[in-house]
């Protein structure tokens, strides 16, 4: 049995999967389930080689747990929208100094009007979350690059008070 999905191929020319090939997967899956051999999995599904059967049974069990990780990511990623969400409602809010129950006032230079005196720390704060935030959105998503470092140079070793011709 020849592959019924051999043309189904993307610009690049590598295989697309289809929903006949995630089938077949499954059915591969389902035949090792039962006890069978890749070889055998391979002759009932007509495969080439026992190594596509193999490849057929670990698709399949990674579309199993496909489904679930994808919803998990979303939750994560719906979480870390609402945190940086709220951290930019604290970052746009306007904050007073408080100090002892009351609202810390300052006179205006200009016009000698008694005005709440501005706090950013809150504002600062907001940022570092957002910023926190952000971060985590970044490792979850794997976009962060990988950090690349660069050895070079050379360990030269000297034996101090040793004639070298008596080492030899």
């Amino acid at each position: 049995m020849a592959n019924p999905n051999q043309d189904a191929r993307d610009a690049r020319g590598h295989y697309v999967r289809t929903p006949e090939t995630a089938a077949r997967d499954a059915r591969a899956a389902e035949l090792r389930t039962q006890g069978l051999t890749f070889q055998q999995i391979a002759d009932e599904l007509g495969y080439t080689h026992k190594q596509s059967a193999a490849d057929a049974c670990r698709r399949a069990l990674r579309d199993i747990v496909k489904g679930p990780a994808e919803k998990l990511l979303a939750l994560h990623v719906e979480r870390l929208e609402t945190l940086y969400e709220k951290a930019l409602e604290v970052l746009e809010a306007d904050h007073v100094v408080v100090s002892h129950g009351k609202v810390v006032t300052m006179a205006d230079p200009e016009t000698g009007e008694e005005k709440p005196l501005k706090d950013n720390g809150p504002k600062l704060a907001a940022i570092r979350e957002a910023r926190a935030t952000m971060e985590s959105f970044r490792k979850l998503m794997g976009l962060d690059q990988p950090t690349q470092v660069s050895v070079s140079g050379a360990v030269r070793y000297e034996v101090v008070g040793v004639d070298p011709t008596d080492l030899t």
